[in-house]
């Protein structure tokens, strides 16, 4: 079956860090660009970071640049976004998403920053 399922998400303080995974299953991982998405309340989904296949490109939107670091291990299907510093405004839902003939979103997975 072909799916993403992420897992990490959490209520962390301002100031703290969180890491999100995605493991992919029923496609070959390796090849494929990999990206976290984010929706906060009332907003629009927001590209948040991709990854090439090998692991050795990488893009960030402004707002997570020097704070978040995506990575991926191909042995392990999985997809990660570490997030240090995070600030009330990184509160949304989490995606991992790929296009594998079409597009193919997680479930998400829930950051609240909150003090």
């Amino acid at each position: 079956q072909v799916q993403l399922v992420e897992s990490g998400g959490g209520l962390v303080q301002p100031g703290g860090s969180l890491r999100l995974s995605c493991v992919a299953s029923g496609f070959t991982f390796s090849t494929y660009l990999m990206y976290w998405y984010r929706q906060a309340p009332g907003k629009e989904r927001e590209l948040v970071a991709r990854i090439s296949g090998t692991g050795g490109s990488t893009y960030y939107t402004d707002s997570v640049k020097e704070r978040f670091t995506i990575s991926r291990d191909n042995a392990k299907n999985t997809l990660y976004l570490q997030m240090n510093s995070l600030k009330p405004e990184d509160t949304a839902v989490y995606y991992c998403y790929t296009v594998h003939f079409r597009p193919l979103w997680g479930q998400g997975t829930q950051v609240t920053v909150s003090s």
